[in-house]
């Protein structure tokens, strides 16, 4: 792709970064002013409750390249990812956080991959420099799982910092679902795919936003979303504990066509316990299939997967 005369959104989510919004503005500004592109800013304000609606405000009004969406409240991160993909119009799109972490620096290295050809330029944290922690553990098991149980392969430390052309976003556009996966996603459809190292920054302001209870949800989203493993799971407990009734039924008929007697003395606590086990796995494999059920529920409801509270210099 020539990119000589190429426009360029950078969709940018923010969610209460009151302190570091217009920080980061100001550093990307300084990497993408030097390149020559057509350049619009995408900020969608995922419901922020402190000043950031505000200081989006004023920088929209400095600068006319800024376009501003505000949800109607805090929808998550990915639906306001795809806010902003769905405003976008460029050749080219690039997604990055609002905190910071993802270093503007790299736009013009993604910028020479998606010229070199390719659709897809997608970002992989590297945190050698990291202790080990409890989040980074639970995040290699999660992708490890993900990739065993889906057809679809998501490299660990992939995250939502990527370059991607028209025809790769307008793909996207193509996938209505509600419980959205983004990095999922983009795997799913395919196109040509690189990938590009980096080195998260530090946080000058805030905390992270994505808590236990969204992360786990995130998780969920990606699991059943993308897989039926865990229905297909519940065929294979019941072929297992069918064998296992069989194999009972046999050493019992054995002992009662011979005429002998069995060591085995009968008891409640044998009998409660395979109850336990029978009653546990028939529990867990309903509330896989309750899930499923509630993710279809949500999903033919057909509702919107956010709503615009306001919009400023849309061009």
């Amino acid at each position: 792709m020539n990119l000589s005369k190429t426009t360029i959104d950078l969709v940018i989510p923010v969610f209460n970064e009151e302190g570091v919004v217009g920080h980061t503005h100001k550093r990307i500004c300084g990497v993408v002013d030097s390149l020559g592109y057509d350049v619009r800013f995408i900020y969608v304000d995922d419901g922020s409750h402190d000043g950031t609606i505000d200081a989006l405000h004023r920088m929209a009004e400095a600068d006319p390249r800024v376009t501003l969406l505000q949800l109607s409240r805090n929808f998550g991160h990915q639906a306001a990812l795809t806010a902003g993909m769905d405003a976008s119009t460029a050749d080219v799109v690039i997604t990055l956080d609002g905190d910071g972490q993802h270093p503007p620096e790299m736009i013009p290295q993604m910028l020479s991959l998606v010229e070199q050809g390719y659709d897809i330029v997608q970002t992989q944290r590297i945190d050698e420099a990291q202790p080990a922690s409890f989040k980074k553990w639970t995040s290699g098991l999660f992708y490890r799982l993900i990739n065993i149980i889906s057809g679809t392969q998501v490299l660990p430390g992939t995250a939502d910092f990527r370059a991607l052309t028209r025809q790769a976003v307008d793909a996207l556009k193509t996938m209505p679902e509600y419980h959205r996966f983004l990095r999922g996603m983009v795997s799913w459809i395919g196109f040509s795919t690189v990938i590009l190292p980096y080195q998260p920054e530090e946080r000058i302001s805030g905390v992270s936003k994505y808590s236990l209870g969204k992360m786990i949800r995130l998780a969920m989203d990606a699991i059943f979303s993308f897989s039926l493993m865990p229905l297909y799971l519940g065929l294979s407990l019941g072929g297992l504990l069918f064998c296992l009734a069989a194999m009972e039924m046999i050493y019992v008929l054995s002992f009662w066509i011979t005429g002998r007697t069995s060591s085995l003395e009968p008891g409640w606590s044998s009998l409660m316990f395979v109850i336990l086990i029978v009653g546990g796995i028939l529990m867990t494999l309903l509330g896989f299939i309750g899930v499923y059920v509630g993710y279809i529920f949500q999903e033919v409801k057909h509702r919107p997967i956010y709503l615009l509270k306001g919009e400023k210099n849309d061009r």
